[in-house]
């Protein structure tokens, strides 16, 4: 995913766990409470201490399971599965277990976070923009109630993006996603390349202008600073900021 998470992995999962050598070790996320990450690995979702340890299996399937998010209270993990045909969104028990479908849409839902009203965000292209260049393939940004039976999805933005951060406030770190480029493509410099914004009250606010990739922005502690990842000095670090762009 990032340096500082790929590193985290690596050092936290032990190799009696997975394989002498486990390579790709993706979409890593820290639980709320800080005890636990939680990453795919060929397909399934796995979870380990943040202190090391042996990793543990949560989905066992078939089908392609990915991009795991922990609900607030670090007891579900929701992750994007393709067991029923598309790409949907799941919920199961942090130990593993009752796993419940929450999208039915044909096309391809993404989770990426909560809201600080305990709705999940993600994104989807159930309703395209009649304006988007790229038609039904621009994606929204949906909220769904993951405690109601059948949740409905409600639409809350028509913007694109690849990732999210919410702090306690509300204000919303993204960053934004202009077209089909490969985020991880090595020194691409160009205007399809993503940056970080800020959303706060319907208001948009663009955080970094650099001509190449900008990633994965997350709110520090304070909840007015935030860390991201950038290819700025040449290759992809992580870089500290407050909303200045300082």
């Amino acid at each position: 995913m990032n340096k500082i998470t790929f590193s985290l992995l690596s050092l936290a999962i032990s190799t009696s766990a997975l394989a002498e050598s486990p390579l790709w070790l993706r979409d890593a996320a820290i639980a709320p409470d800080g005890s636990e990450i939680a990453f795919t690995y060929k397909g399934d979702i796995f979870t380990v201490p943040v202190s090391g340890g042996k990793a543990r299996q949560i989905t066992t399937d078939k089908a392609y399971d990915s991009k795991p998010v922990w609900t607030p209270d670090s007891r579900q993990i929701v992750f994007n599965s393709t067991r029923q045909g598309s790409s949907d969104i799941f919920i199961c028990d942090a130990v593993g277990g009752n796993v419940r479908r929450l999208t039915t849409h044909s096309g391809t839902e993404t989770p990426l976070g909560f809201n600080n009203e305990g709705k999940l965000l993600f994104t989807a292209n159930i309703q395209p923009s009649l304006e988007a260049i790229q038609g039904p393939f621009q994606t929204q940004l949906y909220s769904i109630d993951i405690d109601r039976p059948n949740p409905r999805p409600e639409m809350e933005l028509s913007v694109q993006m690849r990732s999210l951060s919410v702090n306690p406030s509300g204000e919303m770190l993204y960053e934004d996603k202009k077209g089909f480029e490969d985020p991880l493509r090595k020194h691409e410099r160009s205007s399809g390349t993503s940056d970080i914004w800020l959303l706060t009250n319907g208001e948009f606010n663009k955080l970094t202008d650099f001509n190449g990739h900008d990633l994965n922005p997350v709110w520090a502690s304070d909840g007015k600073t935030f860390y991201y990842i950038s290819e700025e000095d040449g290759t992809l670090n992580v870089y500290h900021s407050n909303l200045n762009g300082k």
